[in-house]
């Protein structure tokens, strides 16, 4: 099994002390300590998230929330290509979160919540902010869970009209939609560049959607014969694409 990953604001050899000494404390050092129990000698993996990472070793432990660990040097990630982005239409109840975090876990690089049309829930006010920063949660939790040192970036609402004016400037747009001629596992893909995704509703994709889509430049594409809930759609059309591109090889 792989290292346990812990993650750090900023992320520098020796940042959290000298000779390549570093403190880990704070919630990530609390649970390093008092939840995974964590000795010296083992390994774990620091990153912040944002494609910066190290390996470390456990040094020692002090108190419950401190972690000593020898960091003796950071490396770069590269950003991995095709970006591939899913613009999620908002689900009902907590299958947002699952939907995100199940997308995390494949390896999408970003994803909107798209206030669609046809969608039970819409995100006003507090409520609305409330809602994104469970999302983001839900993001940074899966990407520690499933070993990633690049977390996916979770936006901001969406209208319709921002969601065409993103697949406008894609290298692939695809909309998934019962209407589409051709499946996704066999569309031609690019080797870099910008994927983007679109996710409706359970209640579907409008024809007044789907045509300023379409304008914008983006195609419909079927997934296969069954019908998936849009909480796992996008996670099941990432794996596609993440493995046709030959980011899974």
């Amino acid at each position: 099994m792989t290292a346990p990953v812990f993650v750090v604001e900023h992320l520098d050899a020796g940042g959290g002390g000298s000779g390549g000494r570093y403190v880990l404390d704070g919630p990530e050092g609390r649970h390093a300590v008092s939840v995974k129990r964590l000795r010296p000698g083992e390994d774990i993996v620091l990153t912040d998230g944002a494609g910066r990472w190290a390996d470390c070793v456990v040094l020692d432990t002090e108190g419950k929330d401190r972690l000593i660990v020898r960091l003796d040097s950071v490396t770069e990630e590269p950003v991995e290509q095709p970006r591939v982005t899913v613009v999620q239409a908002l689900p009902k109840g907590d299958r947002g979160e699952l939907a995100v975090e199940t997308m995390t876990e494949v390896g999408v690089d970003a994803i909107v919540p798209w206030s669609a049309a046809r969608c039970i829930t819409q995100w006003k006010g507090e409520r609305g902010l409330k809602a994104l920063g469970k999302w983001r949660a839900t993001a940074r939790e899966a990407g520690k869970q499933s070993r990633r040192v690049r977390f996916p970036e979770v936006a901001e609402a969406a209208s319709t009209k921002q969601v065409a004016s993103l697949l406008a400037g894609a290298d692939f747009a695809a909309v998934l939609h019962e209407s589409g001629d051709e499946p996704l596992a066999t569309a031609e893909l690019p080797s870099s560049g910008e994927i983007v995704l679109v996710v409706g509703p359970e209640g579907g994709v409008s024809p007044e959607e789907l045509a300023q889509f379409e304008e914008a430049g983006a195609k419909a594409y079927r997934l296969g014969r069954s019908v998936l809930r849009t909480s796992t759609a996008g996670t099941a059309a990432a794996a596609v694409l993440l493995a046709r591109t030959g980011r899974w090889s």
